[in-house]
Parts: structure tokens; C-alpha cells; sequence
């Protein structure tokens, strides 16, 4: 039960969206006796940077969860951000600290890094290769970059977009070697799809499959269906991959660190969720 000193963790997003996060997080709560709530809030993008402060004014709000389509308009409202939320121009998590400031994050591309490591992948030293320089595209970027590669090559359909991703991660990260404008999965260790492409019958696979090696991971961020295309060919193939939704519960793990809360298992939050996938 929701009462005056429960501490509140907004979700934010736009009013017609399906809000999925409090039916993950809400259980895992109540589970742990953390009086804490994810509540959903949908707000206009006109009215965000009127409502976002005036959230903050609140005295039981830890932090805010944030999704499209005010992800880059956070960025602009938040006292600091972490290298991954620099890098990918957006962030999808705020904390409040205790002096009132707020400090901004970006976990799509921790829960990506995340799930490829429980599956095994060793990415310090590995080449890794990113169809897609959007918003989750450049979060998984910045974090495989964190996590050690020592090669990213970036494609997108709009190069200009590969190419100021690769600035952006060459200021932080500037051992990194960073290519731009070539989609051959040749050689990769980990190949990834931050592309909608997959999202629709028909659509055409993001990379030639019969360029990956065998063994690759091969990581996917469309959730509509569990194995897209891409993964089921990867699979024939003999590659490891990731579903796009072990991203997004291995994400929630590092948003419980974030505000504060301990960590759980993707299994664990699973067991606990009022939602399936």
C-alpha cells in the first residue's frame, strides 16, 4: 500500500504508452519489504520540462524512470550525467541525491552487456559491431566500450548519426578503434541489432548472416518477438545470442543499484513480475 512516506519512483512517458515497469518492480518491492513504488506518469513532451522540476520538489521522490519520448530532453534537466548517458544523448534514469542535485543515466546498454556476460561472452579485448546509432544503439556502444572491447565498427542508414557516435566515444574512450560505415559482420565477436528492423513481417536481417562466425553472440533489442529473424538464423548458424528482453531485466538489476535499493537476478525479478514476456 502506497502512503505519504512511501518513496515514489516516477515512470515517465508519454500518456498513451503501455506502462510495463511498475508490474516488474512493484513485486520485487513488495517482495523485499522496500517501501518503495514505480508509478506511471504520462506527460505531453510541451508540458515535460515543466512537470520534470516540479517533480522533483517533492520530498518522498528518489529518482525517475524515463522513457521516449523524454529521454534527449532529460539530458537538458538533470545537474550531471554519467559517460553512457554523454555518449548516448539521452538518459533514461535520474537519482536524487541527498543535496537536492540530480545525476542522469543510461542502462540500455548495461542490461545489453549485462545478458551477453551471463551468457559467457568475454568482451575485454573483443570486436564488437552495431547496426544502429539511435538512442539504445548508442547506449549499448557506450557501455561495450566501458566494458573493454577493443574494436566497435557502427552502421547506420544515416551515417552522419555513426559518425558523431564515434566522435562521442572516441572523447571518452580514446584506445578505442571505432569505424563507421560498413555493416559485414566478418570477424566480429559480438554482432548486435539496436535497428526496428525485425519488428515486421518481411522486414530484411541487418547484417548477412552468412558473414557471422559461428560462435559470435549475436544480441537482439526488438522485443515484439523473442527470436527475430535475425536470432533464428544466428542460431542455425551455431552463434549465442540474446532475446531483446533479457536486456531489458538485466537493466533492472542496475536500476536497483541506482536508487539505492541492492540488486536482484533477472530470474529473481522474473519470478516475481506480474508480466510475462
Amino acid at each position: 500500500m502506497i502512503h505519504g512516506k512511501t518513496t515514489l519512483i516516477p515512470h515517465i512517458g508519454y500518456p498513451t504508452e503501455s506502462f510495463k515497469a511498475p508490474m516488474i518492480y512493484n513485486p520485487w518491492f513488495d517482495q523485499q519489504g522496500i517501501d518503495a513504488a514505480v508509478i506511471p506518469m504520462g506527460v505531453k513532451p510541451d508540458d515535460y520540462a515543466t512537470v520534470f522540476p516540479a517533480l522533483f520538489r517533492m520530498t518522498n521522490i528518489r529518482g525517475a524512470l524515463v522513457t521516449m519520448p523524454h529521454k534527449v530532453a532529460t539530458v537538458g534537466l538533470v545537474d550531471e550525467l554519467t559517460p553512457a548517458a554523454r555518449i548516448a544523448g539521452a538518459c533514461n534514469a535520474v537519482l536524487r541525491r541527498d543535496d537536492g542535485t540530480l545525476v542522469g543515466d543510461q542502462f540500455d546498454g548495461e542490461g545489453f552487456v549485462r545478458g551477453i556476460r551471463r551468457k559467457g561472452c568475454r568482451l575485454e579485448g573483443a570486436r564488437a559491431i552495431v547496426s544502429g546509432s539511435g538512442g539504445v544503439g548508442s547506449a549499448i556502444a557506450a557501455s561495450l566500450a566501458a566494458a573493454g572491447v577493443a574494436e566497435l565498427a557502427l552502421f547506420d542508414a544515416r551515417e552522419a548519426a555513426a559518425r558523431a557516435l564515434a566522435q562521442r566515444l572516441a572523447e571518452h574512450y580514446p584506445a578505442l578503434r571505432v569505424s563507421t560505415g560498413c555493416a559485414d559482420p566478418d570477424g566480429f565477436d559480438v554482432v548486435v541489432n539496436a535497428t526496428p528492423l525485425g519488428m515486421q513481417p518481411g522486414d530484411p536481417l541487418p547484417f548477412d548472416v552468412a558473414r557471422i562466425a559461428p560462435g559470435a553472440m549475436v544480441g537482439e533489442v526488438v522485443m515484439k518477438q523473442e527470436y527475430t529473424p535475425l536470432l533464428q538464423a544466428a542460431l542455425a548458424r551455431g552463434c549465442k545470442v540474446q532475446v531483446g528482453t533479457d536486456m531489458l531485466f538485466e537493466m533492472i538489476p542496475a536500476y536497483l543499484e541506482f536508487f539505492g535499493y541492492g540488486t536482484a537476478t533477472p530470474d529473481a525479478l522474473r519470478e516475481v513480475a506480474q508480466i510475462r514476456y
